[in-house]
């Protein structure tokens, strides 16, 4: 039993399936240091096109609350628009997580055009709300094009009463510290934002994982043992019901299933007797699964708790 396991008083278990991940890709145009999954430029993970079918035809028949579609960079992906497409026609809701930044890159800007006319909800990553802090840890001038895509997507009625939404997301590595209080946060994002005459729907917090770039940097900075010692001390049972392990499924850029993006993260596939491959998906099973976990589920319970909608409690 691990230390998470320990804490949380035994095995979790999933609870439904409301949510379907899927990982299109590790290819990306930024070298965020505090990506888990190390996305990058140098990355050739795609997901293929067979793949991106069984996939349709798994959310045609279950149905979820949601499709949340990843990377990487998900518009590396050349089979991106045809994905989004069929899943529109089949009247299923949508969401795309972009850094926004590739939009502003020759060759990609049709994806406003495509985003806004099926309605497709974005969730942004946004670290910080300043320019001083996003460039060095995503690259020079990604925070300027991250505000010149927020400026076209709100010309083509996003964030609108009736329009899509566009969410932001804040889990800036400023250390081995949990994220601020979302909502204030949040009202802190919205009077800097406006000053760059550019709106957003939510602000998510997400607490960053001692995983990937991120936990080289703390180990790089002998932080590793104080940020575990942290997220253990600051456990907090009320996050438990609302995991987002618990009513959702991951699926990898091959068609691998896993409980969430971090376990993608490690490679460590859903198991204790569910179905681990698109091929072979059963929704009754996966629905009531037992999770897998590790000690960096204490990541998404610690505090406020985490999630890939924001915070829990």
């Amino acid at each position: 039993m691990n230390v998470f396991d320990e804490l949380a008083g035994g095995d979790l278990a999933a609870t439904g399936l409301d949510v379907l991940q899927v990982n299109v890709g590790l290819k990306c145009n930024l070298s965020c240091s505090h990506c888990h999954l190390e996305a990058g430029p140098s990355r050739s993970e795609l997901m293929d096109a067979a793949t991106l079918d069984a996939i349709a035809a798994t959310a045609e028949a279950v149905r979820p609350r949601v499709v949340d579609i990843t990377g990487g960079s998900p518009e590396f992906n050349p089979h991106l628009p045809a994905f989004l497409r069929r899943l529109h026609a089949a009247g299923l809701p949508l969401q795309v997580r972009s850094n926004l930044a590739i939009l502003m890159e020759p060759g990609f800007e049709h994806f406003f055009d495509l985003y806004s006319s099926l309605g497709i909800d974005l969730v942004a990553s946004l670290p910080c709300y300043l320019q001083e802090n996003v460039d060095p840890m995503r690259g020079p001038g990604v925070h300027a094009k991250v505000i010149a895509a927020m400026r076209r997507l709100n010309a083509l009625g996003y964030t609108q009463p009736e329009g899509p939404r566009l969410d932001l997301v804040f889990n800036h590595p400023l250390g081995p510290y949990l994220p601020p209080a979302q909502k204030g946060l949040e009202d802190a994002y919205r009077a800097e934002l406006a000053k760059h005459g550019v709106i957003f729907s939510n602000l998510l917090t997400i607490t960053n994982m001692p995983l990937g770039r991120y936990l080289e940097e703390l180990e790089a900075k002998g932080q590793a043992d104080g940020y575990w010692q942290l997220l253990r001390d600051t456990f907090n049972p009320d996050t438990l019901p609302g995991l987002m392990c618990r009513k959702q499924v991951n699926i990898g850029w091959d068609g691998t299933l896993y409980d969430c993006d971090f376990n993608q993260a490690l490679g460590l596939k859903i198991n204790h007797g569910a179905p681990d491959h698109i091929r072979d998906f059963d929704q009754q099973a996966l629905a009531a699964r037992v999770i897998v976990t590790g000690p960096h589920c204490l990541g998404c319970t610690a505090g406020a708790g985490s999630s890939c909608a924001g915070t829990l409690a």
